[in-house]
């Protein structure tokens, strides 16, 4: 079947029902992020909680901070982060490498750039289901050569989570989730079904593109596009340059959402309780007490 043909899939194709452009903004220590998700035009996209795209160059970068109640994924689009945690975990994110850290109940780490000049990356927030916000802390991380990827008719694609053009990711997700980088070639197109029941959202890296209907305005690179309902998402590349985004997709919680910085539970009660925790170290802070970065 062709990519025109495929269109016909769609008996509801997803359209753009919202255009944010991420700016930037301060946030750490001296560094500087394009906030999409997140900021007060798209506070939430449930089950996501924040998209950042940043730029960080030595000495900025995010010390030590706790998380807990969600996941954050870390794409390196370029350069590379170092990271450690108060368990011992540590390690560099290189350029292409994610990191799937399941806070769970707890985690303090620190992300620091590991080499000069600016390091760039997205993370992805997403939030975890009540049954899940207190689970063990886990990680998944996946290097560059081993993300699943495919190409076909000016289309690249690299599965961080999910499943495109025949190929899946490895990646186990708590809160069902499909992430997906794209590279459409000029004139190339594109047509990705996308469950029906899941919310899901592009955020263009680089390039131009055409988004929903092959004669709407075409989007340029830092905006985030939330995708209206329907089957599956069609992209024109009409430009002349390569087009680069991410397709990001996951199921709706529908929970309530009490968030205090880098702590999302349900209730503010739990938000009480984990401030509490984090200030006396316990309740899965407890390696917090002797702890800092290196």
């Amino acid at each position: 079947m062709s990519a025109s043909d495929q269109t016909l899939c769609f008996h509801r194709p997803r359209l753009v029902a919202k255009k944010v452009l991420a700016k930037p903004q301060s946030e750490g220590d001296g560094a500087v992020v394009r906030r999409s998700i997140g900021r007060s035009e798209l506070k939430i996209l449930d089950p996501f909680l924040m998209l950042d795209e940043f730029a960080v160059s030595p000495p900025a970068g995010f010390p030590d901070h706790p998380h807990r109640g969600f996941e954050t994924v870390t794409y390196m689009l370029q350069g590379a982060f170092a990271h450690q945690d108060f368990a011992g975990h540590k390690g560099t994110i290189q350029t292409g490498d994610v990191q799937w850290m399941t806070a769970g109940r707890g985690i303090i780490h620190s992300e620091m750039p590991a080499g000069e000049g600016t390091q760039k990356g997205l993370q992805l927030w997403i939030n975890l289901s009540s049954k899940d916000k207190m689970i063990e802390p886990r990680y998944q991380e996946l290097l560059s050569q081993d993300i699943s990827r495919a190409e076909k008719d000016g289309v690249e694609v690299r599965v961080i989570a999910g499943e495109a053009m025949g190929v899946q990711s490895p990646v186990y997700t708590r809160t069902p989730t499909m992430y997906l980088d794209f590279t459409l070639k000029p004139r190339a197109q594109l047509h990705q079904t996308i469950p029906e029941s899941w919310n899901s959202f592009v955020y263009i890296i680089e390039g131009e593109g055409v988004f929903g209907y092959s004669n709407s305005s075409s989007v340029t690179a830092h905006h985030v596009l939330v995708l209206g309902p329907g089957d599956g998402l069609s992209v024109w590349n009409k430009s002349s340059k390569p087009l680069r985004f991410v397709l990001i997709g996951g199921q709706p919680l529908n929970e309530p959402v009490v968030q205090y910085g880098p702590f999302v539970m349900n209730t503010q009660a739990e938000i009480d309780q984990t401030i509490e925790d984090y200030h006396y170290s316990k309740n899965g802070f407890e390696k917090a007490k002797f702890w800092g970065s290196q």
